[in-house]
């Protein structure tokens, strides 16, 4: 803070006195030589006091007649009072003396110089102040930050802690600082050039533009209000129509209002389309009415972004069509279990750009939509709703022909039947799929309605079925053979 009120005291002391000394003294020897000038004018030269003029009297017999003898030197200085008397002016006094004219003007220097110096502490008193204030207040709010700031979470995500709001917080508190004590130094600088006739022009073309600048944009605001009201209007029109849409939306997603061919898995996804377009149509028709829209720069600025936008976009298109693509198509929603490629898990998130799986293990898989539209989608889902029967899990097992066929069924149904979460309506059955060599191919099939815990289901049906052979004395081991030949000699 020192240095800045010694910085601010050059400034304002260094660049109007440069000019002032040396206007004073031009102004002090001007006047000095103007007196001197005068002086000389009326004292007579020593030609016209000695010189003698003849002439003729009435007679004609020349005769010298002297000129009147011109006052002195010091005559001068003593002043004439014989002409005073008569012209009845009073004599002026020996003793009064006049003020040379350069002390006045070093008196009327000094007094504007003590001006200059009042302001300039006044002028650091008051930036002292503000910035005592701004620190007060930071202290203040840092003191309760904790209780009153409370970090920024939009639906369940922490957008900023309330560090990071603190921060913001005291970096516009400095921007604040910095610009009000910009713009004291600003209005008190012409105030100081004004007094000295040097740099009173400088002063009054400081004056002119802050006062020009101030009407060009009073003006240009009185002149956009207009403009601001029709952008006023757009905004609150399509506010209010957005609103009326997603009151419908609502509606029709909780079932209240049912739109023939329209499924209410649609609605929340419409809603977001249609918003888009809507705020894209309002932008299109407030943008002629945007300041500065008519300037060269502003289409500049306007044809850039849209060439970036095109360029850095294309895959972001593709994703975007292809997620409408996918929400119409109605492959999977929300909480399915499906298999996209190799990955089986639950979906956890689907947009207008990527689609989000949660595996039994916790791991999420993010998919492009572009891929998910040219791959197979399995979704397990769609067979477990309450008019369908249920997801048919399988597996298979192989066992040698010297068993019946009807005691490996009757194990391995008894074994499906006592497995947690499998329905006994509809009965799990056995098919017979492949005779091999060895062994025929066995496979069990059985109905669950419990998605989300089919790798539990299978887990708890081959304990099932190992305990079933073992309680039979059937050995699951599958025999094996070879032909092994000797080589003769």
């Amino acid at each position: 803070m020192r240095r800045l009120s010694v910085l601010i005291a050059l400034v304002y002391l260094l660049f109007p006195l440069s000019f002032i000394p040396a206007q004073e003294y031009d102004q002090t020897e001007t006047s000095e030589s103007t007196s001197l000038e005068v002086t000389s004018a009326e004292v007579p030269s020593e030609k016209a006091v000695k010189t003698e003029e003849t002439v003729k009297d009435g007679i004609g017999k020349p005769s010298k007649v002297p000129f009147a003898e011109a006052p002195s030197v010091e005559d001068a200085k003593k002043g004439d009072t014989s002409k005073d008397q008569v012209s009845g002016n009073k004599p002026v006094s020996d003793d009064t003396e006049e003020v040379p004219e350069h002390f006045v003007l070093n008196i009327n220097f000094f007094v504007r110089l003590v001006i200059v110096i009042a302001i300039i502490i006044i002028l650091a008193l008051l930036i002292r102040l503000v910035w005592f204030l701004f620190k007060k207040i930071n202290d203040k709010i840092e003191e309760s930050a904790n209780e009153k700031i409370k970090p920024l979470v939009i639906k369940k995500l922490k957008v900023l802690t309330t560090r990071q709001i603190l921060g913001i917080i005291e970096f516009t508190l400095r921007i604040l600082k910095y610009v009000i004590t910009f713009f004291q130094i600003f209005l008190t600088l012409p105030v100081i050039f004004s007094l000295f006739s040097a740099t009173r022009k400088f002063a009054m073309s400081i004056f002119d533009y802050i006062l020009n600048t101030l009407k060009d944009f009073g003006i240009s605001i009185g002149k956009y209000i207009p403009k601001l009201i029709t952008i006023i209007i757009i905004i609150f029109i399509t506010h209010y129509l957005l609103r009326g849409i997603k009151f419908v939306v609502t509606q029709v997603e909780r079932g209240k209002v049912a739109i023939p061919g329209f499924y209410p898995e649609w609605a929340q996804p419409t809603y977001k389309l249609l918003r888009v377009l809507l705020w894209a149509f309002s932008f299109a028709l407030m943008y002629p009415y945007l300041p500065g829209a008519d300037s060269t720069a502003f289409k500049g600025v306007s044809v850039f972004i849209g060439i970036i936008f095109s360029i850095g976009s294309t895959s972001a298109i593709g994703n975007l069509i292809a997620g409408l693509v996918i929400t119409y198509m109605r492959p999977f929603k929300i909480g399915d279990r499906v298999q996209i490629k190799d990955i089986t898990g639950f979906v956890v998130e689907k947009n207008l750009m990527v689609v989000r799986i949660k595996t039994h293990k916790n791991e999420y898989v993010t998919f492009p939509n572009v891929i998910i539209l040219g791959s197979n989608i399995i979704n397990y889902n769609t067979s477990s709703d309450e008019d369908e029967e249920g997801l048919i899990l399988y597996t298979e097992v192989t066992y040698a022909y010297s068993v019946p066929w009807e005691t490996i069924h009757e194990i391995l149904i008894n074994a499906a039947l006592v497995t947690d979460y499998v329905q006994k309506k509809p009965k799990p059955f056995v098919l017979q799929t492949k005779l091999d060599d060895f062994y025929t191919r066995y496979q069990i099939n059985c109905y669950t309605k419990e998605v989300s815990k089919v790798p539990l289901i299978y887990s708890l049906l081959y304990q099932n079925i190992q305990n079933g052979f073992k309680e039979a004395k059937l050995d699951m081991t599958a025999p094996h053979f070879g032909i092994i030949t000797t080589k003769k000699e």
